[in-house]
């Protein structure tokens, strides 16, 4: 009997410590949560290989500067890279060769005509290419635009305009970009009607692109049965803020929106392109529109549906979308479809706690961590390297190269559909229709698909016209023939 008891101890002691060491510890189960993935035509989230893979992570004391405190601004021109360490009330200017930053200097107040003027928590930056600086001085109430040594050249405070801002209408400046003509556009705190527009003498122009208003019609209709005095005690209807700006090579405006209901997330539409008119241009031809997410639940803690706070322009028009939410990077090629999503909520290195922006250098991406103090640095792997390839040479109109890009990337993700779309999409240009044909029947994209039908028909009547013109002129000769004969036997007969 002692010894069953010794044997069955034994055994549960063997199973209890097979237990510890086949669960996964802490450390794996966050490493889980950081992967690549996509969506296909079902809407069915696809793992696929890495496009990025953490390089580095920056952090200010590293460079004997000290930490940054709440860094809100990201900027990057050339191989400069800029950090707005808006609660240090600075500027920090790095430069980056090789995958090494340098620190170039630390700039905390500005010369206007000899007085020194401090920053006081600087939300943005944007350096022009003749080297200005167009500083979004957020606690100043004011925008500051100085030259490479912080010598103030203007100065743009609260505009007068009573028709759109109250008298205690605070300017709260945060994000600005600043076009080929000098023409600044800032989006500011507590502003609905779009981004306020500036020329470079300070006057201001006006608002462009006015988010849509979003409303429930249920408080709608709520509203019309209201007395009046209920009415004022309900919300107005107002239109959605925008929280960032980008300008991309052409300049064209890139704007993200984070405010919104959950059901609205389509109708939203989180990232807009504007052009001069203020009129959102996004192309949204992919399965879903750029939204981030298009499954989301409330695991881990993190609620709701992806909410962008910034968004970056590379030069063959693909862009990336930074989600707070979960700490995701979306990226888009011209088309809106979905090229990868990638990153996490966590302490781990390649994951974020609350990501702010994202700057583009080289075939390196640059993310902003506001509340970890960090500027993450992911660089491209063979697989990324390949998409970014097969999408910068159909853009150039190497349609065969773009092909075979694409080809070499579905011998990495058999189960890549963006890959078959993009061959469809170059034997498109190809003029090689049928066979474009069933590369897009094969992963159901009928809008493609339908065009190339278009012209595969096309091709074929006018390659046949020739025949059925031949063959119409030869039913007409032998109707003409048989008609002429018929006359003829009628007269003979007849005579």
């Amino acid at each position: 009997m002692k010894k069953i008891i010794c044997y069955s101890l034994k055994c549960i002691a063997l199973l209890f410590l097979a237990a510890l060491l086949i669960q996964p510890d802490k450390a794996a189960a966050e490493e889980d949560l950081f992967y690549t993935y996509t969506y296909d035509y079902w809407g069915i989230e696809r793992e696929s290989p890495d496009a990025y893979a953490m390089n580095s992570v920056l952090f200010g004391n590293s460079y004997g500067i000290g930490n940054f405190n709440s860094p809100e601004g990201l900027f990057v021109r050339d191989n400069r890279v800029f950090i707005c360490d808006t609660l240090n009330n600075r500027i920090v200017e790095f430069s980056y060769n090789n995958g090494k930053f340098t620190l170039v200097k630390v700039v905390t107040e500005v010369n206007n005509e000899g007085k020194m003027e401090p920053l006081s928590k600087p939300y943005d930056v944007f350096i022009t290419p003749d080297n200005e600086w167009y500083i979004s001085d957020y606690g100043n109430q004011r925008i500051v635009f100085t030259d490479d040594s912080q010598n103030v050249l203007g100065t743009i405070y609260k505009p007068e305009d009573e028709e759109t801002l109250s008298a205690d209408y605070q300017f709260l400046p945060q994000k600005l970009v600043v076009d080929s003509a000098k023409r600044i556009f800032v989006q500011a705190q507590n502003i609905n009607k779009g981004f306020m527009e500036f020329e470079n003498d300070g006057e201001f122009v006006g608002y462009i692109g006015a988010a849509d208003v979003q409303f429930d019609f249920i408080d709608y209709f709520y509203k019309l049965i209201s007395t009046q005095a209920q009415r004022a005690q309900m919300e107005a209807f107002v239109p959605t803020e925008y929280n960032n700006i980008a300008l991309d090579s052409e300049g064209f405006i890139y704007a993200t929106l984070g405010t919104f209901e959950d059901s609205e997330v389509n109708s939203a539409n989180p990232v807009r392109k504007l052009n001069a008119k203020g009129t959102d241009i996004l192309i949204r031809n992919g399965y879903e529109n750029p939204i981030g997410d298009i499954q989301w639940g409330n695991g881990g803690g993190y609620n709701g549906t992806s909410k962008f706070s910034d968004v970056t322009i590379l030069e063959n028009d693909c862009y990336y979308c930074l989600d707070m939410t979960r700490g995701r990077v979306f990226g888009y090629d011209f088309q809106g479809n979905l090229l990868y999503a990638f990153g996490g909520i966590g302490y781990r290195q390649g994951n974020f706690k609350l990501p702010v922006a994202i700057e583009a250098i080289g075939d390196s991406l640059l993310i902003l961590d506001k509340e970890l103090g960090s500027v993450t640095i992911m660089t491209l792997t063979e697989y990324g390297k390949l998409i970014n390839d097969a999408l910068n040479t159909y853009k150039i109109g190497e349609y065969d190269i773009s092909a075979d890009y694409w080809r070499q990337v579905l011998k990495l993700n058999g189960n890549y559909d963006l890959a078959y779309i993009g061959i469809g999409r170059s034997l498109l240009r190809q003029d090689k229709f049928e066979e474009a044909m069933d590369y897009f029947k094969l992963k159901l994209d009928f809008k493609n698909y339908s065009k190339a039908y278009k012209l595969y028909r096309k091709e074929k009547i006018e390659d046949n016209i020739g025949y059925v013109f031949a063959i119409f002129m030869v039913l007409l000769v032998i109707i003409f023939v048989r008609n002429t004969v018929k006359k003829i036997r009628r007269e003979v007969s007849e005579g």
